[in-house]
């Protein structure tokens, strides 16, 4: 009788670890988005390289970022030429939220890069704003010097980190 109980409890053990087991990739079919086009695998969960993604944002607009002079949160001719692709973007998944990030170079005081990258990411909000995304869409971030997108003393360096990031939020 106990042989049989250990036998059983050892069975049952045995199943219940084993639906604790790795899961397996959903087969093409189920992999499709849904309709309404968000993207999700087989059980439920958000597929980072599919439609509504920012990998997908950064495929169809051609980037999820634009770039600013020293000093400046004025946006030139290609960066609203971006922005015009990431509404568009936008206007395809209205469900979509977007955080916009502001950066800057490491040139400056912490409190004067804050400001600074608060005003591009609402220079880059605004210009979405005008072109009809609705501005409850849209979050504004300053993150100033503290997130680099380059390291390095150098103006090629400096010129990637004075950007306004639109990020996909999940």
């Amino acid at each position: 009788m106990k042989r049989n109980l250990a036998l059983a409890v050892l069975v049952s053990g045995a199943i219940a670890l084993s639906a604790c087991g790795k899961k397996h990739a959903p087969d093409s079919a189920s992999s499709l988005p849904p309709p309404g086009g968000q993207a999700q695998s087989g059980y439920g969960e958000y597929d980072p390289d599919g439609p509504g993604s920012q990998a997908d944002l950064r495929r169809t607009a051609g980037s999820d970022r634009v770039f600013f002079d020293l000093d400046s949160y004025a946006l030139d001719a290609t960066d609203q030429a971006t922005l015009r692709r990431q509404a568009s973007w936008l206007a395809q998944y209205p469900n979509v939220n977007v955080t916009l990030e502001g950066h800057c170079d490491e040139r400056g005081t912490r409190d004067y890069n804050i400001a600074l990258g608060e005003r591009r990411a609402n220079a880059a909000k605004n210009f979405l704003a005008t072109l009809g995304v609705a501005p409850a869409r849209m979050n504004v971030v300053s993150y100033g010097k503290e997130r680099p997108e380059a390291l390095g003393s150098t103006e090629e360096a400096w010129a990637q980190n004075r950007r306004a990031v639109t990020v996909v939020i999940r």
